[in-house]
């Protein structure tokens, strides 16, 4: 659902006021340029257990879906939401103070900064070691060659730089508190470079393959896995985005495209 929006609290670009999770929480996002959040970021934060109590980072934030949606959830969760772009962290920051989310105010919070930065550098920007219970993130995991875009902010949030993966789970792993949570959404053709990045680092780690509808190839992995444990890799049941002739989604989707069940099932 779209509606027109109220003049937020910063000046932003032809925007979009979207209602997600069946209108329990709205998303100020870019009508045009940019990146514009949908199912991607829904399966995401439902990879987060729905008993989760604690402070979550949302690497790559964008406006804020991901985040928002453990929020909406979870109600013992708190967010933060990590973004580089200023563009992007402005919509974030509009999407917090739009009235319609007053009700989560005091539960999620906007932090500009680079996800790849390092050492004293990281902790300078407001991220420090240790000071989350989970982690989130949906990279830019495509190929220049397969989003290839005028718009630059777009091309941001889509494009892999080389050592992506490497730069992020690294960030992750000194920043989850020790048996804290990570939780990725990718291509399923960067599942080794993901699970190299997570070696040494998080371990039993799982992984829901996502397709479009039965005998169709994943499009999608969601990967998650737990900081220093040691157990080995799962592989569970797959999610399939549609079933039967039409383009509607199947009821497994639905559910968790609303915020009303776990992908993995808890």
């Amino acid at each position: 659902m779209t509606v027109a929006a109220e003049a937020p609290a910063h000046t932003l670009d032809a925007h979009t006021v979207d209602a997600f999770h069946r209108g329990r929480f709205w998303l100020v996002q870019p009508q045009r340029a940019g990146h514009r959040a949908g199912m991607d970021a829904m399966m995401l934060a439902a990879a987060v257990p729905g008993s989760f109590r604690g402070r979550l980072a949302d690497f790559g934030a964008g406006a804020g879906a991901a985040g928002l949606a453990v929020v909406s959830r979870c109600e013992g969760a708190t967010a933060l939401l990590v973004e580089r772009a200023p563009e992007m962290a402005a919509f974030a920051e509009a999407t917090l103070a739009h009235p319609a989310n007053r009700h989560l105010a005091g539960r999620a919070a906007v932090l500009r900064a680079d996800v790849t930065l390092a050492g004293k550098a990281r902790a300078a920007a407001g991220l420090a070691d240790n000071s989350f219970d989970f982690a989130i993130m949906n990279p830019p995991f495509n190929e220049a060659r397969d989003r290839a875009t005028p718009d630059a902010l777009r091309r941001e949030a889509h494009v892999m730089e080389d050592g992506l993966f490497e730069s992020w789970v690294r960030t992750a792993a000194a920043t989850v508190r020790p048996r804290g949570g990570l939780a990725v959404i990718a291509r399923p053709s960067s599942l080794p470079a993901l699970l190299a990045a997570l070696s040494g680092r998080f371990g039993s780690a799982e992984i829901v393959p996502v397709h479009p509808r039965p005998g169709r190839p994943a499009i999608r992995i969601v990967v998650r896995a737990v900081r220093g444990a040691r157990g080995g890799l799962a592989l569970h049941p797959p999610l399939m985005l549609h079933e039967g002739p039409a383009h509607r989604f199947s009821a497994r989707a639905d559910t968790i495209n609303n915020g009303l069940a776990s992908l993995f099932a808890d």
